[in-house]
């Protein structure tokens, strides 16, 4: 088993930034790499970003191109998206998740879930 979670979200005014977390515990070895996908009000669950666990190969989804990052820190397990220059559009509850086969843009191909933070870009 893993166990995801994140923080980091909060209220940001357009333009700004934020920085999530996830830290992973648990039977971290298994994992393969790591996604990060979002959630808006009304809108089905759609991909931002995956990293593989060594933390090579890194993937976007066009719209964050640009303005996010994600990164891997190993010795602690934790996965990171740093965002910039927030738009409105960006609000939504962020989630992380692991999988144990591979990084994928697909919510189906990962294992595990973390519970979400919630990203309000709002002046």
């Amino acid at each position: 088993q893993v166990q995801l979670v994140e923080s980091g979200g909060g209220l940001v005014q357009p333009g700004g930034s934020l920085r999530l977390s996830c830290a992973a515990s648990g039977r971290t070895f298994t994992i393969y790499g790591m996604g990060w996908f979002r959630q808006a009000p009304g809108k089905e669950r759609e991909f931002v970003a995956y990293i593989r666990w060594s933390g090579t190969s890194k993937y976007y989804t066009d719209s964050v191109k640009g303005r996010f990052t994600v990164s891997m820190d190993n010795a602690k397990n934790t996965v990171y998206l740093q965002m910039g220059s927030l738009e409105p559009a960006d609000t939504a509850v962020y989630y992380c998740a692991a999988s144990l086969r591979k990084v994928s843009t697909s919510m189906a191909e990962y294992d595990y879930w973390g519970q979400g933070t919630q990203v309000t870009v709002s002046s």
